[in-house]
Order: structure tokens, then sequence, then C-alpha cells
């Protein structure tokens, strides 16, 4: 019998289950997340799960994590303080795919340098130029992002750059090539920069949850899920973490596939930070060819074809004062929920919120708190927010204490966008609790945080409700309707219509919306979705019979919703592909753009044979360093030409070699 742990690190709780020679879930269990320190959560979560089975910790064949930090962190602009280097580009190209809002502030330079389309230098690498930047930043930046014009066809000038990086710094370093063989440097380069961002946050994830796991005598080799849904070793994962962008929705949807076996459905997964949306076709989830959408970022990774929306059980509830009614929003950013954090500290939470009912008139800041997250790196933090981080200190204090100046309000952000605070405030989760449907953290200070956000005025003039009964509906009324249009937005994004249209625009559209509340007039409208829906997530019970009653469709709650993550993370397969390019500089010569640099051959056959075998090579030493056993191949090609006089002449080659196997288990 082999014994298999899954282990799903979301922004809310973390997810453990045991599965046994994967037939069968013999146990699972929930931790809160601990930001501060997410080995704490593991470890909560894994002790849990092994008491609950009655098993040793000895007898775990084959441990797996999953998880939703790197996704929260895009979709919440967090991450480290990076450096780009930029070379062949212009500075306009900057603009190109969000790589200057990614920077945020974050110092680069454009460097001369880069190669041509056929992989011969176009300029001479400005090393010079390279080493005063790296001198004048390397004790401001938690690590270097690297991208060169066609390095995908020619490395070299990235490889120098990184190595130099490494001398002067000492700093972790992502060259763009090795994250994506496609073309395209600006998008590359956004890859580039957010995998530094995230490096440092899934490395100290990963690192501490195997000393956790170790410490309690879990010898079994540590995997990771990766963003396609396929499985990674723990040290594949610390080099290039933007690869787990996806990691927790992508096991989620194996996971789905595993408990339910549908093999045509939309799955879709309610955290705590967001709501993913992806559709099943033929029992298998679609790679986006286009890379992973998340937040605003489009990268070059390869992963689920899959929409993230920042709505979730701790999404931030903003009021809406236009109109005469006035009215409720949700997302894209997290809060922690009041009732949660009134359970860390009930005295300052029911204090503070007591005296804001008291109160005559509403403040701004009612029913918001603010702590600040120990441990973590300040490095380039400007002054004004030191001074705020050291008035916040240790502790949990009202928001409204803390701010002193509307000023300071750009300061927080900063720091909240830098992982560094965390901000309390009304979320969904407190309106379950004031509805009675989740009954886990304070359910008092949930009330007293709801019948404050009531007080506030409408377009009319008159208080948004009395009741915090009537709020607590408003705001779960208003998830239902954003996870409908999140799943519509899906659905119409795959379909094949012979028109041009923008799925938000589709969904959101009057007849949409008219259909799905079954209009009958002169025309009778009746829209929905024609697809069931598999709903996920530890509050999908609590909130999706509400969403398939709306988009009526058939909504299918598995035993283990919940869990499906953790579940996901041991029932995948080790999958490592490798790409590579053949071009045709010249009439009879063929050029194969390796990583150590271009070939040159006389002859197609010769040169297509030579790439797949480094291909080859390359996918099965990554999946074996992964832990897969049974290793199977595949290739596939992809051969351009072109018809010139009567003769089919070689344009391009595209080779994608697939290994996978099996993760091997302890014995």
């Amino acid at each position: 019998m082999a014994l298999l742990l899954g282990v799903d690190t979301g922004g809310t709780y973390t997810d453990a289950v045991l599965v046994r020679d994967e037939e069968a879930v013999i146990a699972s269990a929930k931790s809160l997340t601990t930001r501060h320190d997410l080995a704490l959560g593991v470890g909560a979560a894994v002790q849990a799960v092994l008491a609950q089975a009655d098993v040793a910790a000895s007898d775990i064949a084959l441990a797996s994590l999953s998880t939703t930090l790197a996704t929260n962190a895009l979709v919440e602009g967090q991450g480290g303080r990076v450096a780009l280097i930029y070379i062949g580009f212009r500075e306009k190209d900057l603009a190109g795919h969000g790589l200057a809002e990614a920077l945020k502030g974050d110092p680069y330079i454009v460097l001369d340098g880069g190669h041509n389309h056929a992989g011969g230098e176009a300029m001479a690498l400005d090393e010079a130029g390279l080493i005063v930047f790296l001198e004048t930043h390397k004790e401001e930046v938690s690590g270097f992002a690297v991208a060169s014009q066609f390095a995908t066809r020619n490395p070299a000038h990235e490889l120098r750059a990184a190595e130099l990086v490494a001398q002067i710094t000492g700093r972790p370093v992502s060259a763009s090539h090795q994250l994506s063989a496609k073309l395209n440097g600006p998008k590359r380069a956004l890859t580039a920069v957010l995998n530094a961002r995230l490096i440092g946050m899934i490395d100290r994830l990963i690192g501490r949850a195997e000393d956790t796991l170790t410490a309690m005598g879990i010898e079994a080799p540590l995997m990771v899920v990766r963003g396609d849904g396929a499985l990674i070793s723990s040290g594949q994962a610390r080099e290039r973490p933007i690869e787990t962008i996806l990691s927790g929705p992508a096991a989620s949807i194996v996971g789905a596939r595993w408990m339910t076996g549908v093999d045509h459905a939309l799955v879709s997964d309610i955290g705590g930070t967001t709501t993913d949306v992806a559709l099943l076709r033929d029992g298998r989830p679609a790679i986006d060819p286009a890379g992973a959408r998340v937040g605003p970022y489009r990268t070059m990774v390869e992963a689920v074809a899959m929409r993230t929306t920042g709505l979730g059980g701790d999404s931030e509830v903003h009021f809406i004062a236009e109109g005469l009614q006035g009215g409720v929003t949700l997302g894209p950013k997290r809060v922690l929920p009041v009732s949660l954090v009134a359970v860390d500290a009930p005295e300052v939470v029911h204090t503070a919120l007591d005296a804001q009912l008291r109160a005559s008139t509403p403040g701004e800041h009612d029913g918001r708190f603010v702590r600040a997250v120990q441990g973590l790196s300040r490095e380039g933090i400007g002054p004004r927010e030191t001074q705020l981080l050291e008035r916040i200190g240790e502790g949990l204090h009202p928001l409204g204490d803390i701010l002193r100046a509307r000023v300071e309000q750009g300061a927080l952000q900063r720091l909240v966008g830098r992982g560094l605070v965390q901000v309390s405030g009304v979320t969904p989760s407190d309106a379950s609790h004031v509805l009675g449907r989740v009954m886990e953290w304070d359910a008092g200070a949930a009330r007293k945080a709801l019948q404050l956000f009531g007080r506030r005025r409408t377009g009319s003039g008159t208080v948004l409700s009395t009741s915090e009964d009537d709020v607590a509906q408003m705001i779960v009324d208003r998830l239902t309707y954003q996870t409908s249009l999140a799943l519509l937005e899906t659905a119409f994004a795959e379909e094949d219509f012979p028109f041009d249209a923008d799925p938000a625009v589709l969904a959101r559209h009057v007849l949409m919306q008219r259909g799905m509340a079954g209009h009958h007039g002169l025309v009778k409208l009746e829209t929905g979705l024609n697809v069931s829906v598999v709903g996920l997530g530890a509050s999908a019970r609590s909130y999706y019979p509400a969403v398939g009653e709306m988009l009526g469709c058939e909504m299918i709650l598995p035993e283990y919703a919940g869990v499906a993550n953790a579940i996901g993370a041991v029932v995948g397969r080790v999958t490592m592909r490798q790409s590579g390019t053949v071009t045709s500089p010249s009439e009879g010569k063929y050029r194969v753009h390796l990583l150590d640099g271009p070939v040159d051959f006389a002859d197609q056959d010769s040169a297509l044979a030579e790439l797949e075998t480094v291909l080859r090579r390359d996918a099965t030493a990554e999946a074996q360093m992964a832990g897969a056993e049974d290793i199977q191949v595949s290739v596939q090609r992809d051969i351009r030409t072109a018809g010139v006089e009567s003769r089919e002449v070689f344009i391009e080659a595209h080779i994608t070699v697939e290994a996978a196997g099996r993760p091997r288990v302890a014995m």
C-alpha cells in the first residue's frame, strides 16, 4: 500500500489529504495559512491528517505541494523588488506587454547588445554599462531579470549578463531564454521579471515546507505542481517559480477529474483570493497556447487555459455610493476577514468596533484593521514606509489609528504590495458568518463590522441598510453575480462565433442577463450555461448552489470539493517539455538554435535529427531529475515551408518533445 500526501497552500487555508494507492482519499484536514511563516500552516494540516488516518509519518511514500502563492502574489501585485537588464531593445519597448507596469518603479537598464533573427550578434554587449548598474543597485533588490533580443536564437548575451550578476551581486538571476523558447522579447522579459519577483517567496515556502516535513519524520521526496498540472521536483520549482503560476488551480482541475470522472465541464475553484475557471474537454484541461494570464499579466509560461478573477471568500467589499440604492462590489484584492482577525486579537477588534458604532457619524476607516507581517526583508522601502511600519509594530491596530494623513495611504498600499503589511476589512466570509452559513471564526465581530458598513450613505442620502443581515445578503448576492460572470466569460471565450466580441462584454450584455432572468415579453429570452459546472473550494457548498440556479446548469459539488487542490497534487504525472527551432539563414544552411548557441548543418534532416536528439536528452533528464519513472517520450514537429518557383523551400521548423511518467515513490 502506497500512501500519498498532498498539500495545498492557499491564501486562507492550507489543506492536506492522504490518498491510498491513487484510488481513495482516506483523510483530509485544513489549517489556516500562516502568512508570516507558511510552514506552520503546512505542519498543522499535515499533523491533523496523519492523526485522522492514524498513520506514521514514515509511512508516506510521496509528498506533493500545490500552491496559489505565486498566483495570488501576481493578482495582488506582491513580490520582491527586482531589477531588469534589457539588452538590445529600445526604451519604448518597455511599454510592450505591460512590462513597465510590472516593474512598478523598480530599477532597469537598457543596454547595447543582442542578436538578430538568425542568431548572429547584432551589437556587442555593453559590459561596462552593466557593471556600473549592478554596482549601483546590488544592495537594493532581491533578484535580477535578464532579457536580450533574440536570446532564444542565441543566448550568449543573457548568459554573460547572468554571469556578471552572480559575480558582482550574488543575487538570483532569471534569464528569459531559460523560461521560454519562443520569440517576443518584451513578453519574455515580463516573464523573467515576474519570475525574479517570485523567487524569494516560493523558495521560502518550499524550503520551510521541506524542513517541516523532515522534522515530522516524512522522508519521501517533495514534488510541486506546475501551472499545467504536471509535477516537478522541489528544486526545479525553486529555480523557476514562475512555472508554479496557476499551480493550485491546475491541481484542482486534476483533482476534479479524478473525483468526478467528468469529461466535459467547466471547473470553478473559489479560494480566499481568486476564482479560477477552466474548461475540461475530453477529460483533459486545455493548455493556453498564448501563455498563462494572471491578473493583468500575460506570461510565456505553459499553463492550463484558465481565467483567474480577483474574487474569493476574502475579497475586499467596496461600497458603491452612486445611484439611489447604492450597492457593493467585490475584489480584486484580498483582505483579512474581520471575523478572522477577531479570533487573534478579540479585545482590539471588539473595542474598536464598539467605539465606531457609538460614534454619531461613520468614519472613513470604520471596520478596518492593519498589522505587519514579521520576519520579511524590508530592502528597498522608502522613509515614509519605514515610519509607517515602525508605527504598526507587532500588533493589530484599527486602521484609523495608524494613518495620520491621506498621503500615507500610498505608503500603506506599497507596503501591502510588498507583502509586508496586511489590511483587514469586510469580506464575503464575514457575510457568511452573519448569515449563519459558516461559523468558524468570530461571528459577533462580523456582525458589528457589517453594521458599520451599512451606515454608509447612498446617492439618495439614505443609509445603505440598517440591517447587517441585509448587508450580508447583498454581499453574497454580489458574489453569486460576479461568479456567474466569470463562468460566462470562460464559456464565451471557448465559443466559435462568426464574429469578434469580448467575452466580458457578452457575459454582461443586457440580453444575456435578461435571458437568465427568464424574460417573457413579446420576445422570449432563455439564456444560461449549457454545460455542467464542477464547484470546488472550501466555500463552494455555501456559494455555488445559487450560482448554478442563476445560470440554469447542473452544479456538481464533489465530496472532497474543499481539498481538490491537495488531491490533484498527488494524482498527477511528471511531464517535462523541451522546445527548439531550426531556421535557414541562407539556402543550403540549416541552423539549430541550442541553449549553448546556434549550430549549422548542410541538410535539413541532419539539423532536425540533431535538435530532436538534444531535446529528447534534455526532457528525459529533467523528468528523471523530477523523480519520474517509466518515462514515455512523444515528439511533435511543426515544419513550415513555402512554394517558390514550383518547389518547396524550408522556412523554419519547431520541435517539441514531451517526457512524462509517474513520480517515483519511496519504498
